[in-house]
Formats: structure tokens, sequence, C-alpha cells
């Protein structure tokens, strides 16, 4: 019985050094949050001057371009805010459009471009040589489908004609374009004399 008794007792000495130490980790897992959820607060992580983006389609060809002075990203929604930002759209078959604004925020992966104060989007001439421009304090963005629209009052020039109007919807796809209230049209005069005008 004395030969066993340094046996019997190291053997329990172990099993009260277990079970402390099961009893110490499962209370510690318990009470103690390891791993506390991150918290997601819109304060930037990142930031840069001289911003330039670029997304390319499957060819590796430029179609939508975003730069700024400056730049933020905001993990928590993961936005980009530049100032002084330019937005170029470069689709193809559809003529190129330039968007200009103080501020601009994108977000949902690129799917939208928020662009504010002083808001100016410009589109090339096309096939007919007419211009087209959009002017408003905000404008929304669409880029991978050439889109723009507007609560606020705009400023439509198409070629020779001016379009006022509160809310507006512009497919450059389609050449489409919706103004929702207070629509107003000025049509320059023709300056192409009529039939019973006198000729010298």
């Amino acid at each position: 019985m004395r030969e066993r008794l340094p046996s019997l007792t190291a053997l329990t000495l172990l099993a009260a050094l277990v079970a402390g130490t099961w009893w110490a980790a499962h209370y510690t897992h318990s009470t103690v949050e390891l791993d506390p959820p991150r918290r997601h607060t819109h304060e930037p992580d990142s930031w840069a001057k001289g911003f330039v983006m670029l997304r390319t389609d499957e060819h590796g060809i430029a179609i939508n371009r975003l730069e700024g002075d400056y730049m933020q990203h905001y993990p928590d929604d993961d936005s980009y805010h530049l100032d002084k930002a330019r937005v170029t759209i470069n689709q193809q078959d559809n003529p190129i459009s330039t968007a200009t604004s103080d501020i601009a925020i994108m977000d949902q992966g690129g799917a939208r471009v928020q662009m504010i104060g002083n808001a100016y989007v410009h589109r090339q001439p096309d096939e007919k040589g007419d211009i087209f421009t959009i002017s408003s304090k905000q404008l929304t963005l669409y880029p991978d489908q050439d889109k723009v629209e507007t609560d606020d009052p705009a400023v439509i020039v198409n070629g020779s004609q001016t379009l006022q109007g509160k809310g507006m919807y512009y497919d450059n796809n389609s050449r489409q374009l919706q103004v929702h209230q207070n629509a107003h049209v000025t049509i320059p005069p023709s300056n192409t004399p009529s039939a019973d005008a006198p000729t010298q």
C-alpha cells in the first residue's frame, strides 16, 4: 500500500490540475470577450492625393475613370469621397461623357457616383454633331449603365435647345431624356429667312 501511495497522490494531483485548468478556461471563455465585434464607425481608413481609379472591360479597355484632388475611403460602407472630382464614362457605342463636381461619393461597388456641388455633365457630340450638357447642384451617375439622374432643378442643353426643369433622368444609351416637373424649353429663332422675306 505504501508503494502505491505516491502513485495515487500523483494521479490525484494530476486530476485536480486538469479539473482546475478546465474550469479556468471555461470561466475565461464565458466571462471575457476574446474577439469583440468590429466597430463600424464612419471614419476614413485611408486617403490619397491626386487619386485616379480606372475600371476596364474584359478586353482591358478603360470604360470608367474616377479622379480627384483628394480621396478618403470609408470602410463601413466601402465608399470613396473625393474633392474636385472628375468622372469619365466611355461605354462602347456611346459618346464619351465627362462629369465634374466639387465633391463626389462613389459607393455600391462603383455602380453609383453622387456628384455634389456645381455638378456638370458634358457629353461629346453625337452623330448629328450636337453636344449635350446637364447642370445641377447634385447629379447621380450610374457609370456602368451610362445614366444620369437628379431630383433637383437642372438645366439641360441639347444642341441649340435649352431645357429647364426639376427632376431629370437621362439615358445615354437610348438618348432619352425625362424631366419630371416644371419643364421649360427655350428654342432660339431660326436664322433662315422665310419664303416671304424680301431678297436683296
